[in-house]
């Protein structure tokens, strides 16, 4: 699958490379003054410096969570997930959605977690038990 391209809106280039960099490990590509690259889990994002533009997260209900209505993310290997999970906890990053299982024992079984970047843009990952059931409406 070829990868995608996403930019969106920062407050600032040092706490967004420490979030998307340091803290889930992607590399840095190209940059300026007011603009960085990123390989988010084989896709490219760009960030770009735009605080006007750093709404609040608003949200819809979505199976009894407040999910963020704009929002992006990976779908990860189940063990990728787990990790990426854990050193979150481990870094006492708040979620807004907490890590857990959907669908337990169903053929669209899949874990899911929300979090925010340091500018407020909403992010999920998700992982399947069955990657081949990412797009089965049921």
């Amino acid at each position: 699958m070829p990868p995608f391209h996403l930019a969106f809106p920062v407050l600032n280039i040092e706490d967004t490379r420490d979030f998307y960099g340091n803290l889930l490990g992607c590399s840095v590509g190209r940059e300026a003054e007011k603009w960085i690259d990123f390989n988010f889990f084989g896709h490219q994002i760009s960030a770009h410096v735009k605080p006007e533009q750093c709404d609040p997260v608003k949200t819809n209900k979505v199976d009894g969570d407040n999910v963020p209505v704009r929002h992006f993310g990976a779908v990860l290997e189940w063990s990728q997930w787990e990790e990426l999970r854990d050193t979150l906890k481990i870094e006492s990053v708040p979620f807004l959605i907490e890590p857990r299982i959907r669908f337990e024992g169903e053929a669209g079984e899949q874990g899911i977690f929300f979090l925010a970047d340091p500018s407020g843009n909403a992010l999920e990952f998700k992982t399947f038990k069955n990657l081949d059931n990412l797009f089965d409406p049921e």
